[in-house]
């Protein structure tokens, strides 16, 4: 599924997944917060905690208007759900609009390439990461536990693959080859 409209709640052709519930932001935790480097544990999609928590982690990520995705351990839970929505980035090409999966997992990686990113829990810090610029990502709908299969690329498939990397404990400093590739983070419009 690629190329979605902007469709509420994450929801592939409309349909509201997460049965109308409203999310309540959450504080984004910031490293070295112990939970941000442990990996998540899978979840049942369609636990209604889980339909609370995707809402909750949506909520949190429209909260947050510089960001472009969000995993449930940055908002203090450790379970493998993410949410993204990199439409409005200029580096965008792919948009599978506003998204939350479940237990998502890189099915195929292409085309590797260098780029900038940063992270809603390390103020102040980008860096230079190398990541595939083509992907396939498998997950399920919270909710309904519907399958997904999502083809990114360019930046959306950079934010997905630094989401992934939340779920197993790791930064994206974690892959920084070295001092030379950090920065200060200039604006608001790194990953």
């Amino acid at each position: 599924m690629n190329g979605w409209g902007g469709v509420p709640w994450g929801a592939p052709g409309g349909r509201d997944v997460l049965g109308g519930r409203m999310g309540i932001p959450r504080e984004v935790l910031g490293a070295p917060h112990p939970l941000l480097s442990t990996a998540a544990e899978p979840v049942d999609p369609t636990a209604p905690e889980i339909v609370a928590a995707a809402a909750d982690l949506l909520a949190t990520l429209r909260r947050e208007p510089a960001t472009t995705g969000l995993a449930a351990p940055q908002i203090g839970l450790s379970w493998r759900l993410i949410a993204f929505d990199a439409g409005l980035h200029p580096r965008s090409r792919s948009w599978a609009g506003e998204l939350v999966l479940a237990n998502p997992r890189l099915a195929r990686a292409s085309h590797w390439d260098p780029g900038r990113e940063g992270c809603t829990s390390i103020a102040g810090l980008t860096a230079d990461v190398l990541r595939a610029t083509r992907i396939t990502v498998r997950g399920h709908l919270p909710g309904t536990g519907e399958p997904v299969t999502i083809e990114a690329d360019a930046f959306e498939a950079r934010c997905i693959q630094h989401q992934l990397d939340h779920l197993d404990g790791l930064l994206f400093l974690d892959r920084v080859p070295g001092a030379l590739s950090l920065h200060r983070r200039l604006h608001s419009c790194d990953a």
